[in-house]
């Protein structure tokens, strides 16, 4: 199967995963043929897209999946973050060490346009309010991330159809505000759905129908969007008048995080049926290391982090060497040693919720929000909430534990502080929350703040970055098949080229 643009939009790869939609464990069968014609309830499709989406952000999808392409995941952005580093055993991935990709290497591009026609058709598929309001908003949530990673994308043309084979880029900054009135629509559809309006009830394999909650997820989204274009200063008014007009409606936390998890099964079948994270990372079924498991690693500089602080986090997100100690290596060193793969934390099983977003970077989202004056709240219980939430989904449960750690002066809320350093303090802890399946989130906090500050780059032999890769290539299937539109674009720099939001 050829992932073009033409097929992503004309044809619609909606049925990748179609048969994840059920809540019983026959339902696990991928199609084994996404593009023949086949007829699919507005359920079936909610539970596939979402499963896909959920497969995007937390693990690498198994070259049997039809959905899979090279280096198609987020694997890199851990690299660069400092969750992660290339194992040792294996040959040096001199993309990734040297920073030396090109347009054939991390295309999430292909996955994310895919993952988009499933909800495009669950649309079209419908008229059930609620079905509608969910499509639109993770319509939004993965156009955001294709802004987040390209910048300017096709977007009002995306899904023309044969009509329009070549659809032209939107600006990124664009998109961002019609994301913004898409969540606005989807949380009136909710709010104004009759009580006889059929609900998805387990077809939603992240709420279970639970409307209200999605709803707080919209609100969170809408809180995302604006808190990402912070740097954007003739948008400010305007964003906060947006952020304003639903703050009643509140946000997600420790209550209801977005996960995803249709039954994950500890089974090989059909290029496995684990959580996506474990997938990637974990153990097979049959008792074998998982790809990834075997070619990353700790990363010193999280490492040092954790210990640096007295976190307990260290031994639950990485786990001992078999020689019981915490084994790490700083990203693109070359040395030896019986590495540490990633913990209990953050592999609690195969059959662990996938995370589409925590509580703990909701919590933070709403942190800094209230730092920055868009809506109303305790910037530092927020704050501490985070942590706090944080530490129970790595599975560090003991009130004392969180509090020690909540009262060393080094992690205190800076209350008396300048905005600047309250903003460190929170996006260094998002980060510290967010390793390692909410990379790219962290790597988007970085290019948009700057923090964690000390994220040391690649010491790989013969690297001589002049900093942090800025964004990644549009992938070289685009320029086979919407070339004119694609080269209309501004020429990327790996170094300098920056999404419009970035600092």
């Amino acid at each position: 199967m050829k992932h073009t643009m033409k097929k992503h939009i004309s044809y619609l790869f909606l049925l990748l995963a179609l048969t994840w939609s059920g809540c019983k464990k026959d339902y696990l069968e991928l199609s084994t043929n996404p593009n023949l014609p086949v007829t699919a309830t507005p359920g079936t499709l909610l539970s596939g897209a979402l499963k896909v989406t959920a497969d995007i952000l937390n693990g690498n999808i198994k070259s049997g999946n039809p959905l899979a392409t090279t280096n198609a995941n987020y694997t890199m952005y851990a690299c660069w973050m400092g969750y992660l580093t290339w194992s040792t055993g294996y040959q040096p991935n001199v993309q990734l060490l040297q920073y030396a990709f090109t347009n054939a290497d991390y295309d999430v591009w292909s996955r994310l346009y895919i993952n988009l026609s499933n909800y495009d058709a669950l649309t079209k598929s419908t008229t059930a309010p609620n079905y509608l309001a969910i499509s639109k908003i993770m319509t939004a949530f993965n156009f955001q991330a294709l802004v987040d990673n390209y910048n300017d994308v096709p977007y009002t043309q995306a899904f023309d159809g044969i009509n329009n084979l070549n659809p032209k880029y939107d600006k990124g900054s664009d998109i961002y505000d019609d994301l913004l009135k898409q969540l606005d629509a989807a949380i009136v559809l909710i709010q104004q759905a009759p009580a006889t309006a059929l609900n998805p009830g387990t077809a939603d394999i992240m709420y279970g129908g639970n409307m209200d909650n999605w709803i707080k997820f919209a609100n969170t989204l809408k809180l995302r969007l604006a808190i990402r274009q912070s740097n954007v200063t003739t948008k400010a008014a305007a964003l906060k008048t947006a952020i304003a007009a639903t703050s009643t409606l509140k946000y997600i936390d420790e209550t209801n995080p977005a996960l995803v998890n249709p039954g994950y099964l500890n089974s090989d079948a059909n290029s496995g049926q684990q959580s996506p994270l474990y997938l990637a990372y974990g153990i097979s079924a049959a008792g074998s290391s998982q790809d990834y498991r075997s070619r990353y690693m700790a990363n010193s500089y999280s490492v040092d982090f954790y210990k640096n602080l007295n976190d307990p986090r260290l031994l639950k997100v990485y786990a001992k060497n078999g020689d019981s100690v915490i084994f790490s290596l700083p990203f693109g060193a070359v040395g030896s040693g019986k590495a540490s793969r990633l913990g209990s934390g953050v592999l609690k099983g195969p059959g662990m919720s996938a995370t589409i977003m925590s509580a703990a970077e909701a919590l933070f989202l709403q942190s800094e929000g209230v730092a920055r004056g868009l809506i109303s709240g305790d910037a530092k219980a927020l704050y501490n909430a985070g942590i706090t939430a944080s530490f129970n989904d790595d599975l560090i449960t003991s009130t004392a534990t969180q509090t020690a750690y909540l009262a060393q002066p080094t992690v205190a809320f800076p209350t008396g502080g300048t905005f600047e350093q309250q903003l460190k303090a929170i996006i260094v802890q998002k980060w510290a929350a967010l390793n390692p399946y909410g990379a790219f989130e962290a790597y988007n906090e970085y290019r948009r703040t700057g923090y964690p500050d000390d994220i040391p780059l690649s010491v790989y032999p013969g690297t001589n970055a002049p900093n942090q890769v800025t964004r990644i290539y549009y992938p070289a299937i685009e320029y086979q098949t919407n070339g004119a539109n694609v080269s209309a674009e501004p020429a990327v720099d790996i170094f300098t080229s920056k999404i419009f939001w970035a600092k």
